[in-house]
């Protein structure tokens, strides 16, 4: 082995010429993100479906609430749609059955805020006005808290219309 003192006078090895530089690729934008499906904060049962469906054909567009009071109140009322004022203290948790509104007291919905609702139906008869009544059964609701995940989606979601701002942005 030989080796090449520091700093002597032996000449360098050869000098490879460097390869000819490749301009860098563009930079593409990332697409935009797009939104997940918002969180849906009630839903329908199969048999809740049904029931509501032959509803809306005898008596027309209807709407649901949930008023939080006790007895009946705790459970959910099927009215035809404009029966049943809502304002400022309600909100609406969502659609079922493509346009039915669900609308929730506030006050009901400072407690099942991290909640997914699914209305059901069950027999017996509720005392309230709620349409289901003459049918034998009742609508109620089965909850469950919602995942982490769908708390973080939530959270970035705007927080739901309030019956005052949704009348104004139908009218």
């Amino acid at each position: 082995m030989s080796g090449v003192p520091a700093g002597s006078d032996h000449p360098a090895a050869p000098q490879v010429p460097a390869a000819p530089r490749v301009p860098a690729a563009p930079r593409v934008p990332a697409a935009p993100r797009v939104p997940a499906d918002p969180v849906r904060r009630v839903a329908l049962a199969p048999a809740a479906e049904l029931l509501l469906r032959g509803l809306a054909e005898r008596h027309g567009p209807l709407m649901f609430h949930q008023s939080g009071g006790c007895c009946d109140g705790s459970s959910p009322m099927c009215y035809p749609r404009g029966e049943f004022r809502v304002g400022g203290a309600d909100v609406l948790l969502g659609r079922v059955a493509g346009d039915t509104p669900f609308w929730m007291s506030a006050g009901q919905y400072a407690y099942w805020r991290h909640t997914h609702l699914t209305v059901d139906v069950v027999p017996g008869r509720g005392s309230g006005f709620s349409l289901e009544a003459p049918e034998g059964v009742r609508f109620l609701l089965r909850s469950r808290l919602l995942t982490d995940e769908e708390s973080d989606r939530l959270a970035a979601q705007p927080p739901p219309p309030r019956g005052d701002a949704a009348e104004q942005a139908q009218g």
